[in-house]
């Protein structure tokens, strides 16, 4: 059930490409294009739901269960110390599909509070070396 104008229904329909790090039959998790840090993964339920409260219950499991694996995934694959895992609803949510972002951390890594600014990946090669070990660290789990 996508919706129109949604740029995350787009992406689960192909019309929209973006690197994927996984798919599961309820979920999709690719790399931000803009992200915090290398690794900064979305994932989004194949399901258009704006916020977390929209999210019927049966979905949470399998969502939340996602997450969990992706960021093991950043940690071990990208030798990050820890996460940040976060999601808006509504306020500040950039696209009105729901979607949990799953940064890598390290200490000291710059940062601070909840502003911060976006990196660029080197080019596409960068994009898809970064996605490959973030592939591998899940195959692996």
């Amino acid at each position: 059930m996508a919706v129109p104008g949604c740029g995350f229904c787009d992406v689960l329909e192909g019309r929209v490409e973006v690197v994927v790090v996984s798919s599961t039959d309820h979920t999709l998790a690719f790399l931000d294009r803009s992200p915090v840090f290398y690794g900064h993964t979305l994932v989004i339920p194949r399901e258009h739901h704006e916020t977390l409260s929209d999210l019927p219950g049966a979905l949470l499991e399998p969502l939340f269960a996602e997450v969990q694996r992706i960021s093991r995934a950043v940690e071990r694959g990208l030798g990050a110390a820890g996460s940040f895992v976060a999601m808006n609803n509504r306020v500040s949510q950039s696209v009105p599909h729901l979607h949990v972002h799953v940064v890598p951390r390290n200490r000291k890594d710059g940062l601070r509070g909840f502003f911060w600014p976006r990196l660029r990946y080197r080019d596409d090669a960068h994009m898809a070396e970064v996605a490959e070990a973030l592939r591998e660290a899940l195959a692996a789990s």
